[in-house]
């Protein structure tokens, strides 16, 4: 916030003579009053110079601040990234590998009496297909 400039402007005007004309008044007022309004003039281009100053100080304060927290984000969240994708990928790899002997384990005593019943299981008669192809001379 701008603190409002509180000083005393002082126009001087010169002192009315008792024979001066109202003419001569009128000038005199009218000059005080141009007078007046350059000095209110330069106040607010003096204000709205400060104003500037004070925004672009503070958003080269910001940019700054901005910088030094990215900087430190990156650096924290770089070196847990880094630990967490290993460590992750280090448990997930573990746990399929579980699950996979968990399987084997389970499956390994039918799997073993399938193969070996069909391996000792011959059919003793021939299918259609094979009686055709015996018939056709196709064999």
């Amino acid at each position: 916030a701008v603190k409002p400039c509180r000083s005393a402007v002082r126009v001087s005007i010169p002192s009315i003579k008792m024979g001066s004309t109202s003419q001569e008044l009128i000038q005199q007022l009218l000059q005080a009053e141009k007078q007046a309004e350059e000095i209110i003039a330069n106040a607010k281009k003096n204000r709205l110079a400060k104003l500037r100053q004070a925004k672009d100080k503070a958003e080269a304060e910001l940019k700054d601040f901005r910088e030094k927290e990215e900087a430190r984000f990156q650096k924290e969240t770089g070196s847990k990234a880094g630990a967490n994708h290993a460590e992750a990928l280090k448990a997930t790899t573990q746990t399929e590998i579980e699950s996979v002997h968990k399987d084997y384990e389970k499956n390994k005593k039918q799997t073993i009496e399938f193969v070996v019943s069909t391996v000792l299981e011959v059919p003793m008669t021939l299918s259609d297909t094979q009686k055709q192809a015996l018939k056709s001379g196709a064999v």
